[in-house]
Parts: structure tokens; C-alpha cells; sequence
């Protein structure tokens, strides 16, 4: 398959899909073509147990724009959408679930918005429908994202998204994909991204994508994006630490001008025992803050992300003058 400049490609993500495969590629494969949307469709088998694999190989062999790959084992979609960074050929990416939940048409849309010239393109949901407490977890989840982390989602959170070639190429050189998304990287980068609505219909059958994997990939995204859990133990323990110094004169005060009784009881000595604990308390506090700063940094600095992300324009080959 030659490159091309419009070159859509779009991740087909499947688990245990033999029998949604076909039906998917038919949908796919028809509104694509009929908006005019050259496109590759990159197969992914994320460790599936039935015939996925061989149905989309036969796939592969009926029509040179779908390509086909087998993960080593099961991974859960986040990961996929790294692999597919990997090994794709177009001019922009986006992926669609194999029950089709997320409309082709949707995929029109981002990829008539990459046509205009924007680099990242969104789409959010305006509405869902995937049960009460699903969507429950979902509000509180985002609700906490966007106000603890470094990211700022979409109202009602999002999935699915159109990247450039530009940003693929970011990703694919300067993100390390272990304990993150790709969601929460793109967001990271800027590049001014559009955001488009639409209502999620219900899902068709049982969700493959189980409460163990949901947990998984919050917390994942949550800690990838957030260090509020680290600056908060470091303002709680200077917090702490000021207390801590505060209370020392007061008990010394309490000892030689006050009485010698701890709650109304003679204890000996207590006023020692006490702005020793308080004293060393604080100062175990204070470390562990000083402690927690150096861990965030190193943190960050493990995750490889970019200080900083010059743009690619029109006429500009990078050169300096």
C-alpha cells in the first residue's frame, strides 16, 4: 500500500470478535468508500481465544487495505491504540470498537475536520447510556480528572479521537507507553484540539470492557496525569511540621507556668515526652515532603514526555538561520 497524503488509518480493535468482525469491515469498508475516505483498517487481536485471528486474516486476504496483527497477549485497548501508532501508514489515525458503538459517521466527521487543517480532532460524549452505575463511575471519574489532574477532559469524557501524522509521530518517539494512555498524552500536547459531541447509543450485548479493566486504566490514568497524591503528602506534612513546631512552646509554657497534670492526671515528665514526639514528628514529616518532592520529579522525568513541542507549519523545514 503506497502512502498517501490523505491516508486515513483506523484501528479495529477486536477480543473474542469473530463473529463482529465481518460485519464491522462491511459497515466500515462501505461508508468510507462511499464518503471517499481512503483508508487502511489495522486488525488488532488482543489475545482473543475463538477464530478472531483467522477471521481477520482472511480479511487481510480479501483486501489489501486491512492489515492484520496479534498481540503477545491481551493488553485492553489503551495499549492497542499504542501499537497501532506503531505500525500504521497514514496521514492521521483513529479507531472505532468492533461492535461499532462509536457510529462510522462519527469517523467521518473527525476526518472532515483533520481535512480543515486541525491536528488533533475530539469527539465527547453528549449523552450515554450504559447503565446507572457505569455512568455514575464515569461523571465521578472525569469530574475528578478535571479537577485533580494536570489534564482537562471533555464534559462526559472521551475515547475516541483523530491524531495527525505529526502527533502519532510525538507519541511514537517521545511518549514511553507503560501506565498511561494515549488520551491523556494527546491532551498533554496542545496543538489547539477540536471537540465534536455526539449521543453514545447503548451498548449491543455485554461489555467486554470489565469493571477489573475500568479500575485498571483510572488508576493508570489518574497517577500518568496527576501529581496531586505526592504534593499533597508534601503540603501535609509542612502542614503537619508547623503544627507540630507551633505546639512546643505552648507545652513548655504549660509545664513552668500552668500545672504538671496531662488531662487532669500527675504524669511525670510529660511535657518532654511530648515536644519530643511532636518534634520529631514534624521533622519526619518535613523530610518525607522533601522526600516526596525529589520522587515527583524523578517521576516525571522516567515518563520521558517533552519539556516542550514545537510545532511543524507550512514552509518551515525546521532549519535554523
Amino acid at each position: 500500500m503506497q502512502n498517501d497524503a490523505r491516508l486515513l488509518s483506523l484501528l479495529l480493535p477486536c477480543f473474542n470478535s469473530a463473529h463482529r468482525l465481518q460485519p464491522a469491515y462491511e459497515t466500515i469498508a462501505t461508508q468510507l468508500d462511499a464518503a471517499q475516505i481512503p483508508f487502511e483498517l489495522l486488525i488488532m487481536d488482543d489475545g482473543s481465544d475463538d477464530n478472531s485471528w483467522d477471521m481477520a486474516r482472511r480479511l487481510a486476504k480479501s483486501d489489501p487495505r486491512v492489515r492484520a496483527f496479534r498481540m503477545a497477549r491481551n493488553v485492553t485497548p489503551p495499549y492497542l491504540q499504542f501499537a497501532a501508532f506503531s505500525v500504521c501508514r497514514g496521514a492521521c489515525i483513529t479507531w472505532i470498537p468492533d461492535d461499532l458503538q462509536f457510529p462510522v459517521s462519527m469517523v467521518i466527521s473527525l476526518y472532515r475536520e483533520w481535512e480543515k487543517g486541525h491536528k488533533i480532532v475530539v469527539s465527547y460524549r453528549s449523552s450515554r447510556n450504559d447503565g446507572w452505575l457505569s455512568d455514575l463511575f464515569s461523571r465521578l471519574y472525569y469530574r475528578v480528572m478535571n479537577h485533580l489532574s494536570e489534564v482537562k477532559f471533555p464534559p462526559g469524557g472521551t475515547d475516541v479521537y483523530l491524531a495527525d501524522r505529526e502527533i502519532i509521530d510525538i507519541l511514537n518517539t517521545r511518549i514511553h507507553p507503560i501506565h498511561t494512555s494515549s488520551v491523556v498524552e494527546m491532551l498533554r500536547l496542545g496543538f489547539d484540539p477540536v471537540f465534536i459531541p455526539y449521543n453514545r447509543p447503548p451498548r449491543p450485548g455485554k461489555s467486554r470492557w470489565t469493571w477489573r479493566k475500568k479500575v485498571r486504566h483510572a488508576k493508570d490514568t489518574f497517577f500518568a496525569s496527576s501529581s496531586f497524591p505526592i504534593r499533597a503528602i508534601t503540603n501535609l506534612g509542612l502542614f503537619i511540621s508547623l503544627l507540630c513546631l507551633l505546639a512546643i512552646p505552648l507545652l513548655v509554657y504549660a509545664r513552668f507556668f500552668a500545672h504538671s497534670h496531662l488531662f487532669g492526671f500527675p504524669v511525670p515528665g510529660w511535657t518532654t515526652i511530648i515536644v519530643l514526639v511532636a518534634f520529631f514528628n514534624g521533622l519526619m514529616l518535613f523530610c518525607l515532603g522533601v522526600v516526596a518532592e525529589y520522587i515527583w520529579r524523578i517521576y516525571e522525568e522516567v515518563k520521558g514526555r517533552p519539556g516542550f513541542i514545537i510545532r511543524k507549519e507550512e514552509g518551515n523545514n525546521g532549519s535554523k538561520a
